[in-house]
């Protein structure tokens, strides 16, 4: 009986595991169509991926090439400079220096600066996590201000950034192919890989290295290095749960921002994650610590990034990032990534929040490659019709993301001198105005519309947000800062 019992039990686990890797191979194949489409929709040179769960490498890939006139495939050789994602590295030096307790996150950030250059009331909490500007502490504005914390590192290390890195990070994990990119001499003399950079424009052309490190940028890595990285972290390998787990949550309830790392909340699902973007190069780390599950993305142009406008701080504005999620976390498999134009009903929709993030998103990428392909104006706003005809109460769901869309198909129609573009109006007027009742000083939504009233003729209303930009208080010169300046001096 006993082992008649014993043989029921291994039948079952033989069935468990025969349908949990039949499950994984759905998922991969796919995934694998998807990220194909992706690659070539947003002309992509070189494409590295990778899928970890519980510690283990469950998918990888290595599409198209890291040197394109030379047909050199890409392939596990080569690394990537990982712009942002250096971020995560520097929030883990600094964890590690408050658990040494040699530093305190409540410190003024001026205590370790040379030259203060920052209110009194600005900690290094503040830096770390995206609240130093505006009104400290409670407005998360992704900003460059990371940067200072270099000084912070090399202060309290006593040693330099680069050396600091290597003796917390580097040299104990042993990641031969993770380093600080400091110059061409380097590249050469080190016999360092690097996938070449890209750029589109007319067509995909030749890009550049951006050389030079801080703690807010400058990591070269590749997939393994950083599945090795993320691991350790995981497993309290460099610091403590408790250090890890202030990392990932976000600094306050109206953040979506911890420490040196993205975190949101999306269909009940915790999301961690971060981005890099140069203009040459882009990467993309989501991690799902409830599942213990991660994906990684390398990219040598700046089109894994740049289309979502990650910086402000939604994961699921990146059509890559829903594809790993419907594949992998909420099995939505059936659900086509790239929605047709002509849908016209969601009876057939199982997920309908998450097919109205897909749409939006794609929305989103096709205003940005209407830059390079001018009908895809018209197609954007066929998605966002389509999305406001299904969800007709936008204001539910506004966002910076929303608002960005609908400004940027009004940039394209006047810089391609397409002639007048009216659509969405009434959406552009009522989501900015939403949007500036909860934070007047947003810089984003004032140059948005400011320029929106620009064109329209309205001076006076233009002149109102963009002198709101150039007046508001603690905040660091950005590129809307000098729209503003310009405009207001043109316009006196």
């Amino acid at each position: 009986m006993k082992s008649i019992i014993k043989f029921i039990i291994l039948l079952s686990l033989v069935s468990s595991c025969s349908k949990k890797y039949e499950n994984q191979a759905q998922h991969s194949e796919k995934f694998t169509s998807e990220l194909i489409e992706l690659k070539e929709y947003f002309k992509i040179p070189g494409l590295a991926v990778s899928v970890e769960e519980n510690g283990k490498s469950i998918y990888k890939n290595y599409l198209g090439f890291s040197d394109v006139q030379n047909a050199v495939e890409l392939d596990s050789t080569a690394s990537f400079p990982i712009a942002s994602l250096t971020k995560v590295f520097s929030a883990v030096l600094i964890m590690k220096l408050v658990e040494q307790e040699k530093l305190s996150l409540e410190d003024p950030i001026n205590k370790y600066l040379q030259n203060p250059i920052f209110g009194d009331s600005i900690l290094i909490k503040h830096i770390l996590s995206h609240t130093s500007q505006g009104d400290v502490g409670k407005e998360f504005y992704y900003s460059s201000r990371f940067g200072s914390l270099t000084n912070v590192i090399e202060r309290v290390s006593e040693t330099s950034f680069d050396k600091f890195l290597d003796d917390i990070i580097i040299k104990p994990l042993e990641l031969e192919n993770t380093f600080l990119l400091k110059d061409s001499t380097q590249v050469r003399e080190e016999k360092r890989i690097i996938a070449k950079p890209y750029i589109l424009d007319n067509g995909i052309e030749d890009g550049f290295m951006d050389f030079g490190y801080s703690t807010s940028a400058g990591i070269v890595s590749n997939l393994e290095d950083l599945a090795t990285f993320y691991n350790a972290l995981d497993n309290e390998k460099l610091i403590s749960e408790k250090s890890r787990d202030l990392m990932f949550s976000s600094y306050n309830s109206n953040s979506p921002y911890g420490y040196g790392i993205f975190n949101q909340q999306f269909e009940g699902v915790n999301i961690v994650w971060a981005y890099g973007q140069y203009d040459c190069y882009s990467s993309l780390l989501l991690k799902v610590p409830s599942k213990n599950i991660s994906l990684t993305l390398l990219a040598n142009n700046s089109l894994l990034s740049d289309p979502a406008r990650l910086i402000y701080g939604d994961v699921t504005s990146s059509l890559f990032a829903l594809s790993f999620l419907k594949n992998y976390i909420f099995n939505l498999e059936e659900m086509p990534l790239f929605e047709p134009q002509d849908s016209n009903s969601l009876d057939h929709i199982s997920n309908k929040e998450f097919y109205r993030k897909k749409v939006l998103a794609q929305a989103l990428a096709e205003s940005y490659m209407a830059r390079f392909e001018p009908e895809k104006l018209q197609s954007s706003s066929e998605l966002l019709n389509i999305v406001f005809a299904a969800y007709p109460n936008y204001l539910e769901y506004a966002d910076l993301n929303l608002l960005h869309n609908l400004s940027f198909l009004k940039d394209v129609a006047f810089y391609r001198e397409l002639g007048p573009f009216n659509n969405f109006d009434t959406q552009i007027v009522s989501i900015g105005e939403q949007l500036l009742n909860n934070t007047p000083e947003n810089p984003y939504v004032n140059s948005y519309i400011g320029t929106y009233y620009a064109r329209k003729g309205d001076k006076k209303k233009a002149k109102y947000h963009f002198e709101n930009i150039v007046n508001a208080k603690n905040f660091s010169k950005n590129w809307y800062t000098n729209e503003a300046q310009t405009w207001l001096y043109e316009n006196k």
